[in-house]
């Protein structure tokens, strides 16, 4: 593995996203950060479908509860997310734009229900324009439990593990 410091920030709705970046830290170490927006989501799927359908169209930025006290310190920050729309839910897009990722390596992993990263990796590039944003893994929901070889060999194809 390469000798960097790691920040796993994640967003997870249903879970899935967790058991991700647990697989992750797992593999590469460092820090785990919760992405919790101030106002929850509903927990009834069809009610959080249409309410980030609505946040992304009106461009929101919600209030996150917590803050990355050191994001100086690290080097590479995954970011997990569900993919909401084809892209990044709006609480991550607020935590990428609250920092100053510059220099920094940024891995993007999602789970999904057969939207892949959609659109995702590119707009974090577009908030982050002076980050590496490296390939992104995608990980379809009924796979989650089981992807360890996906994660590992996805952290390989990065450089991130041998």
């Amino acid at each position: 593995m390469k000798n960097v410091s790691a920040l796993s920030a994640y967003f997870s709705h249903s879970g899935n996203t967790r058991v991700i970046t647990d697989q992750i830290h797992k593999s590469v170490g460092g820090d785990i950060f919760e992405i919790v927006p101030m106002d929850p989501y509903p927990r009834n799927y069809n009610e959080v479908v249409e309410q980030a359908h609505k946040e992304l169209g009106a461009d929101y930025w919600p209030r996150l509860k917590t803050k990355v006290e050191n994001m100086d310190s690290y080097d590479l920050v995954f970011v997990g997310y569900p993919n909401w729309w084809g892209t990044i839910p709006r609480p991550v897009a607020t935590f990428l734009s609250e920092y100053d990722l510059s220099g920094k390596t940024i891995a993007p992993f999602c789970t999904h229900g057969g939207g892949g990263l959609g659109r995702s990796v590119t707009d974090i590039g577009t908030l982050c324009p002076q980050a590496t944003v490296l390939d992104g893994l995608a990980v379809r929901d009924g796979s989650v439990k089981n992807a360890q070889t996906q994660v590992a060999d996805w952290l390989r194809s990065i450089g991130m593990t041998e």
